[in-house]
């Protein structure tokens, strides 16, 4: 009988050699062999690159829209709910394209397969059934991590910023354009490494349906996601009572890793900073109520909602 000494011993030759095998090699021979490659799990998942993960799952950014529907519907004569979108342009396309090849994608994230996809152990059917199963929010075995999911497409939290009401009700009120108010509070926004700041700023500057695309446009959830609380420049010292708990910087795995020759992050755009200077150069604004909307001091124009916020105001609750 071996001794627990000598099971300990070689069960960690056993997963150095899976770990060094599944390192170098190309794509997996057989299916079973791809079930166990050291590249599904933990640690080595976060060091995989899109590129294996494709030699295997290609089919995830290959175009393969259904020229029509089960129920027989044709592609080119119906819009998907997200054609209608202000952020979105072209044909219909896949989940996964849409999330990475798509033109809003390329300019707004850096999402990578691991991003979301974060391993999984072939024998957890269900949550905690095996000694090695991930803890912390794996509902089934190869789901991702729903909050993941949250961070774009949860609820529009118009309660915590002390807006009058959701914003496809309010928008014009602010002249659609989340910089009215932005301009000067949590600047220090979207330093994760699956967004590209920069892209996303731009975007903001030209609509305001950009931004609330991931910020209650595309809510697949009841809830809010509570985006950490990262300290900006000019930010009131005191804590408000709803962000007591909220932590004061992501998750580690989404710590963004700024490049020596990429410029950092900066709302020093012409827009931005003339905006900057019209808060600051305002009389005080009275705060907004649920009785009445009062603008933020730089004046708004008049333009229309989003079809997502005309879709969401008609699936409201009564």
């Amino acid at each position: 009988m071996f001794s627990m000494t000598h099971r300990l011993i070689l069960g960690l030759v056993l997963a150095i050699n899976l770990a060094v095998a599944g390192a170098g090699q190309g794509k997996p021979s057989s299916y079973d062999t791809a079930r166990w490659d050291p590249r599904h799990f933990k640690p080595l998942i976060d060091q995989t690159v899109d590129a294996e993960c494709l030699q295997c799952h290609a089919e995830v950014v290959t175009p393969s829209v259904r020229q029509r529907s089960p129920a027989g519907v044709r592609a080119d004569k119906a819009l998907a709910w997200y054609q209608t979108l202000d952020t979105y342009s072209g044909e219909q396309d896949t989940f996964h394209r849409r999330h990475l090849v798509s033109d809003f994608a390329k300019r707004t994230m850096r999402l990578r397969c691991n991003t979301c996809h974060q391993g999984h152990d072939p024998r957890d059917e269900t949550p905690g059934s095996s000694a090695t199963a991930q803890t912390g929010g794996y509902t089934l075995r190869k789901l991702v991590d729903t909050k993941v999911c949250l961070m774009c497409h949860g609820q529009f939290n118009w309660e915590v910023m002390g807006l009058p009401g959701p914003w496809y009700e309010h928008a014009e009120t602010f002249g659609n354009n989340c910089l009215t108010c932005h301009a000067t509070i949590r600047t220090n926004r979207h330093n994760v490494n699956f967004l590209k700041p920069q892209g996303i700023e731009s975007a903001g500057q030209e609509s305001g349906d950009a931004c609330y695309g991931c910020h209650g446009g595309r809510a697949w959830y009841r809830i809010a996601y509570p985006y950490p609380r990262n300290a900006w420049e000019g930010m009131d010292k005191e804590v408000p009572d709803w962000a007591r708990n909220r932590p004061t910087q992501s998750d580690p795995r989404f710590l963004r890793e700024v490049k020596r020759d990429e410029p950092a992050p900066t709302l020093a755009t012409p827009v931005q900073a003339e905006q900057k200077a019209a808060v600051r150069s305002a009389p005080p604004v009275a705060k907004l109520t649920k009785k009445k909307a009062v603008g933020c001091g730089l004046g708004t124009t008049t333009t229309r909602l989003s079809w997502a916020a005309r879709l969401n105001r008609t699936m409201q609750p009564n």
